[in-house]
């Protein structure tokens, strides 16, 4: 699912099951409507390959739902521009060089809940940073802690955030380093003898800046459509928003 890049191109697949029509557009191909057709392959599922397309080039989904067509960011992006919220091309091309590693039995975690954001953040104001987090280790370490708890770092809206009002489930807050600055500090966590935990939120997404709201046109009671609860199984204290897990494609 998503874009899997390789030696001849990028493959796309996503799933949009009331879409009369699914095209991919992009920097590869100077974001020219309608961009290139998908196939549909059953069950709702759309696919194609895109010779021209690269590693580290803007996608974006064009759903046609009868006259209407709407311009979706991959569900399943791996990566997020935050300048245009553009979907990205990744290629997971990561050395992880062999870093001896085994996990503290269970009984034997001294945790450190840590906020990126705020924990490694530059005097003169912004967000902190993974490679931020690595500088300060040591200082960890000493405190006696060997495992650090991640508030999610999954793509959200905005500059700021605690990381429950999650946007983009499958890409890694591009702020704060991105897929590759996570794993850097995984790596060097290790390193350090230090395991690294990731609190995640599945009972909601959002409420705002949700490209899967609504994704392929279709809804029930004006609620989220495919992939979320359309009746009152989607409410939440923090929107109507909780995700269908009764489907398998969710």
């Amino acid at each position: 699912m998503g874009a899997i890049p390789h030696e001849k191109g990028t493959d796309f697949r996503v799933w949009a099951p009331n879409a009369t029509a699914v095209h991919v557009f992009g920097s590869f191909n100077e974001w020219a409507e309608p961009g290139l057709p998908l196939v549909l392959e059953g069950e709702g599922y759309w696919s194609g390959t895109v010779p021209g397309a690269k590693e580290g080039d803007h996608y974006k989904f064009l759903i046609s739902a009868g006259e209407t067509t709407l311009p979706r960011v991959d569900p399943r992006a791996r990566m997020i521009d935050p300048e245009t919220g553009n979907g990205v091309i990744y290629r997971d091309r990561f050395d992880w060089e062999d870093v001896a590693w085994e996990t503290p039995n269970l009984h034997e975690l001294v945790i450190y809940e840590l906020h990126v954001g705020t924990f490694s953040a530059p005097k003169n104001g912004g967000s902190g940073t993974f490679q931020q987090v690595i500088r300060r280790l040591p200082y960890l370490k000493e405190l006696g802690v060997n495992a650090i708890e991640l508030m999610p770092p999954t793509e959200y809206p905005g500059e700021t955030s605690w990381g429950y009002n999650p946007s983009h489930p499958f890409a890694v807050e591009a702020s704060y380093g991105g897929p590759d600055g996570l794993k850097l500090l995984i790596r060097e966590a290790h390193r350090s003898g230090i395991a690294v935990l990731l609190d995640v939120v599945y009972n909601h997404f959002g409420p705002g800046d949700l490209d899967l709201w609504k994704f392929d046109g279709w809804t029930e009671n004006d609620l989220g459509g495919i992939y979320f609860y359309n009746d009152w199984r989607a409410e939440t204290p923090w929107g109507q928003t909780r995700p269908d897990y009764g489907r398998a494609e969710v």
